[in-house]
């Protein structure tokens, strides 16, 4: 498990610099979950640390393979100074705990809700996981176990939500792509639904 995260670590590292701050959460009966922050100018990217260090498992799995199965770490990027974002260190924790703690196996499209605003004032309670490779390459362990998958994480409005839950993410993606929507700005309000 350490060199798993020694290695996710340096894959960080290597994508964007060294971290400025750092903060771990530990939930009873879960592995410790830190998050990193990364500042790049204007921007600051959170990624979290530990969700990989055990494959995600499939709830209804019999017995749980130690060895086998998806691994991931979450990056979420916003514009810095606009906003109390460093508040979104515990959700991100949360969301890195949740397939140790709910069984939860997360992959693209999906969404992710914590249930509170992800910072002080954020109109954001829930996140859509994105397509991994982006921000930072897969990085492959030794077999037989599977890659470590980096997803991007995009902040949305309620409403923005409900309407995924009955369009699909492919779609809301679509909208915000016509709007011109900066996903990045922690400021943003819903796109347009109509």
């Amino acid at each position: 498990m350490a060199e798993i995260l020694a290695l996710v670590e340096a894959r960080l590292r290597d994508a964007f610099g060294d971290p400025d701050a750092r903060a771990a959460v530990t939930f009873l009966g879960t592995d410790r979950i830190e998050v990193l922050r990364f500042v790049e100018g204007d921007l600051v990217r959170y990624a979290t640390l530990g969700m990989s260090a055990q494959p995600m498992t499939d709830p209804t799995a019999v017995v749980a393979d130690p060895v086998r199965g998806p691994r991931a770490e979450l990056v979420l990027t916003v514009r810095g100074g606009l906003a109390p974002t460093d508040r979104v260190l515990r959700p991100l924790a949360v969301l890195g705990a949740s397939p140790q703690v709910e069984g939860l196996v997360v992959a693209p499209g999906a969404s992710l809700d914590v249930g509170e605003p992800l910072w002080e004032g954020a109109a954001f309670t829930s996140v859509l996981v994105g397509e991994p490779g982006g921000l930072v390459a897969d990085l492959e362990l030794a077999e037989p176990m599977d890659p470590v998958l980096f997803f991007p994480l995009l902040p949305m409005t309620a409403n923005e939500a409900a309407w995924k839950r009955v369009h699909g993410a492919a779609a809301l993606q679509e909208r915000w792509l016509a709007r011109g929507t900066d996903l990045r700005d922690p400021l943003r309000t819903a796109v347009a639904l109509d």
